[in-house]
């Protein structure tokens, strides 16, 4: 499993579960409800439901990881060894959790004036690629359609909970409403990659389709110049596993 925010483990532990978390779906709340009762923060968050910089939710969500993956896990800044800026580009900056296990972690990160944050609270992310050298579907049989992927991922974000977001002091209500399932996508990986030498996963370097992913995503309109404070957290429930993250954020002019 993939978590970060992400949020990101894969274990015997999944495989075991996934005969029990296939029948424990439960509803998303609806869009609109997470446009409400946001404390302050309703004008900096776009909603789930609106095109933000060109691109849709499922659309950032999919671009998140293929930025995510692209590099190499001695360099990544969701592993604490490299700056935030690494493969940074355009309109729109990518905050995450931390690869593995439950983590709580507090980063420093400069960030660009004008530039939109866009992160997972949590989500969870399989491909074709990873189940061809290590199967998670029942009997531990790869999966090998898109939909069978979306069946694999969907219960385990079901378990989502205590999902919290605060900027600068002021938090965000109605997560639930923040849900994305991500457009099928492709990715390429590089030598050294995070499925290699973070998950123990043989997926040799090179260009991958098709992935999907599930989570709960952010996206903060640009914040002004000057020094702020970003917290989540998120657990799944299934497996205890939980993130806490702080970003002291400095947006320069």
């Amino acid at each position: 499993m993939k978590t970060y925010l992400a949020h990101t483990f894969r274990s015997l532990t999944y495989r075991a579960w996934y005969a029990v978390l296939i029948v424990a779906i439960t509803a998303m709340a609806p869009l609109s409800s997470a446009r409400a009762a946001n404390n302050g923060l309703t004008s900096q968050v776009v909603a789930p439901d609106q095109v933000a910089y060109g691109r849709t939710y499922a659309e950032w969500s999919a671009s998140w990881w293929q930025w995510a993956l692209s590099i190499p896990a001695a360099t990544h800044p969701l592993a604490d060894a490299g700056p935030c800026s690494t493969g940074q580009s355009g309109q729109v900056f990518f905050l995450g959790g931390s690869f593995g296990v439950s983590s709580t972690d507090s980063r420093n990160c400069s960030v660009p004036s004008g530039q939109a944050l866009f992160f997972p609270i949590l989500n969870f992310e399989d491909s074709l690629a990873e189940e061809a050298v290590n199967p998670s579907g029942p009997m531990h049989t790869p999966l090998t359609t898109i939909n069978e992927l979306r069946q694999l991922i969907g219960p385990v974000m079901d378990t989502a909970t205590n999902l919290q977001v605060d900027v600068d002091g002021k938090a965000l209500k109605s997560l639930q409403g923040f849900r994305v399932q991500s457009v099928p996508f492709g990715f390429t990986l590089p030598v050294g990659n995070v499925f290699a030498d973070v998950f123990g996963e043989a997926v040799a370097a090179g260009t991958y389709f098709p992935s999907v992913d599930d989570g709960f995503y952010i996206m903060l309109r640009p914040l002004p110049p000057g020094s702020h404070t970003l917290h989540f957290h998120g657990t799944v429930a299934a497996f205890g596993f939980t993130l806490d993250i702080t970003y002291h954020l400095t947006v320069t002019p």
